[in-house]
This record gives structure tokens, C-alpha cells and sequence, in this order.
């Protein structure tokens, strides 16, 4: 079974919005683990200010959240040349037949499903990465 390298994420600005502490905290401790510089959001609003001052390479997002909630979120980046190609993950407690295709029909990517846990988040996030072809991921460590 191979490994993921400490670096996989080296380089990478990721935007983490997420207005669940718990989920934010597993989420950042593990994607700062493998080299992200990360920047955080608690909902779409906050995460569209935080777009205004960098180009994140992966933008991972909840859906559920107040004020503007994921699906508010992906219509702005999708809809903004600077911001359009950026690869999102929808992270979401919605696991129910067709959440899947609905977050990739709005523009996600992919989604990850709630809750967290720090053994297999980074796994689960490196699978659906390495089917996005313009992105490089390391996987196996040297």
C-alpha cells in the first residue's frame, strides 16, 4: 500500500472553508501535516474575501454553513475567470444517493463525506486529487 509523501501538498495554497470547529481543526492539523499553506473560512462570504487576496491551488468547501453556504460559493468561483479552474471538494455530511452528482453537476469536483477523522482524511482527499489531471500529487514518499 503505498504511502503519502510529507510533501504532498508542498507548495500548495488551500482554501479550507468549513463553519464546523471540529472539522476545521482535523481538517487544517492534517493538510498543514503534508505541506499546505492553508487559509480558512467559516462560510462562502468570508471564503470569497479570502479569494480576493490569493489564488488558492484547491479550494475545499462545506456545503451547510450560514450566510452563504457551499453551493453559493461554487456559482461565484465557477463563474469568475481568475477563479473558474480552480479544483474544488465539496466536504459534506450529505452521503445520501445523489449528493455526489449534484455537488459535480454544481462544479465541485468531488465530495468528501462527514465526519473527519484524521486517519483517513488525507487518503480519501489524495484519491479524488489524482483523477484531476492539471494537479500533482505526491504519493508515495522517497
Amino acid at each position: 500500500m503505498s504511502q503519502i509523501s510529507r510533501d504532498a501538498l508542498k507548495d500548495w495554497k488551500v482554501l479550507l472553508v468549513d463553519d464546523e470547529p471540529d472539522s476545521l481543526e482535523v481538517a487544517s492539523r492534517v493538510l498543514k501535516h503534508y505541506g499546505a499553506t492553508l487559509y480558512t473560512a467559516t462560510n462562502g462570504l468570508e471564503a470569497l474575501d479570502v479569494l480576493r487576496t490569493i489564488t488558492p491551488t484547491l479550494i475545499i468547501s462545506d456545503i451547510s454553513m450560514p450566510e452563504m453556504d457551499g453551493w453559493g460559493l461554487i456559482a461565484h468561483v465557477k463563474n469568475d475567470r481568475r477563479t473558474m479552474d480552480i479544483p474544488c471538494i465539496a466536504l459534506t455530511a450529505h452521503a445520501m444517493v445523489g449528493d455526489r452528482e449534484r455537488a459535480i453537476a454544481s462544479g465541485f469536483h468531488n465530495h468528501l463525506t462527514k465526519p473527519l477523522t484524521p486517519a483517513t482524511f488525507m487518503r480519501d482527499l489524495m484519491n479524488l486529487l489524482v483523477n484531476i489531471p492539471h494537479l500533482e500529487v505526491m504519493w508515495v514518499t522517497a
